[in-house]
């Protein structure tokens, strides 16, 4: 049984699933290791504002819980996690522990700030779909379950076009069978770039929001035929979680450019978790695409399962 204070509190450590880094440290208490379990991302319990948050409901920063741990006296807990958004740290930082305490007992700042703290909290121009979400957890619950089945459908079929030579029928097993990276890498990078310039009116066929599913869906097309031929378990990536959490973001113009360009240079990296992360800000762009736009995170997802039904490959 776990050993709760007199505040019905208990400390929690995060710590990043892959690098073991220690993210930050809060405060659970019963409901919100409840909400945690049952969503899989974290939520803490508030001791200055006397409330249950959901890590990232402002910056989109969320956290993928992978394991949670017990220590020896029951009294606290380590909680491994998938940092999306790349910090954790309110300050705008990948680490909490961003100062290192020197002798004189002044701190020294050892790392770089991911986000520019100010821009994410102090926005003055809320879009309404996000703020309601970040409001309404049980909206974006359901939110996250059906995007999450939608893009597990999507990502089967791509398996199965990569595992099964059907390039007579399909364009996108060919591609597959194909392993050109490097092709699909600058298929991607041109359907980022019109994605963006949708957003900044410099491309346009039918209007913001029909552009914006459409781009939106192409750029979902190539980051997951990518994950595909670089061998990625749908756990590996969690793409749904990446979409929300770009969504959820508020991010400044030069963040949006850097993004873009990073994701290229993960995706083309040797090392998997580089992949990973390139996969993730290709997707919490799309997330972020249907913020600006207005419509649906889902709406992407959506129109390419219908492309799907159209050619038979579900039902």
């Amino acid at each position: 049984m776990l050993k709760f204070d007199r505040q019905g509190l208990i400390p929690v450590v995060v710590q990043d699933d892959v690098s073991a880094e220690v993210l930050m440290v809060a405060f659970m208490n019963q409901e919100a290791l409840e909400l945690t379990q049952r969503t899989g991302f974290t939520h803490f319990y508030s001791r200055s504002r006397n409330t249950i948050w959901r890590k990232g409901e402002q910056s989109g920063n969320v956290q993928q819980v992978r394991a949670i741990f017990v220590n020896c006296e029951e009294n606290s807990l380590l909680i491994r996690v998938v940092q999306h958004g790349g910090a954790a740290c309110h300050e705008g930082y990948r680490s909490c522990y961003y100062r290192r305490l020197l002798p004189d007992e002044s701190y020294e700042t050892v790392a770089e700030r991911v986000f520019d703290p100010t821009t994410v909290y102090e926005s003055d121009v809320p879009i309404a779909a996000r703020t309601f979400l970040i409001a309404n957890n049980a909206a974006l619950e359901e939110m996250q379950r059906t995007l999450e089945a939608q893009l597990r459908q999507l990502y089967r079929v791509y398996i199965y076009l990569r595992d099964n030579d059907l390039s007579a029928e399909s364009n996108t097993s060919r591609l597959l069978q194909e392993h050109s990276l490097s092709y699909l890498l600058s298929r991607l990078a041109d359907e980022l770039q019109e994605l963006a310039d949708v957003q900044s009116g410099e491309h346009m066929h039918s209007g913001r929001q029909p552009d914006t599913m459409l781009e939106g869906s192409q750029v979902g097309y190539w980051l997951l035929l990518i994950a595909s031929a670089r061998k990625l378990v749908y756990d590996d990536f969690m793409p749904h979680a990446s979409i929300l959490s770009g969504y959820h973001a508020q991010y400044s113009e030069g963040k949006v450019v850097e993004m873009r360009q990073d994701c290229l240079s993960l995706l083309a990296s040797d090392q998997r978790a580089g992949v990973v992360q390139g996969l993730h800000l290709g997707f919490a762009f799309i997330g972020w695409a249907c913020a600006q736009a207005g419509i649906s995170p889902l709406a992407p997802t959506e129109y390419d399962l219908e492309q799907m039904r159209h050619r038979g490959l579900i039902p």
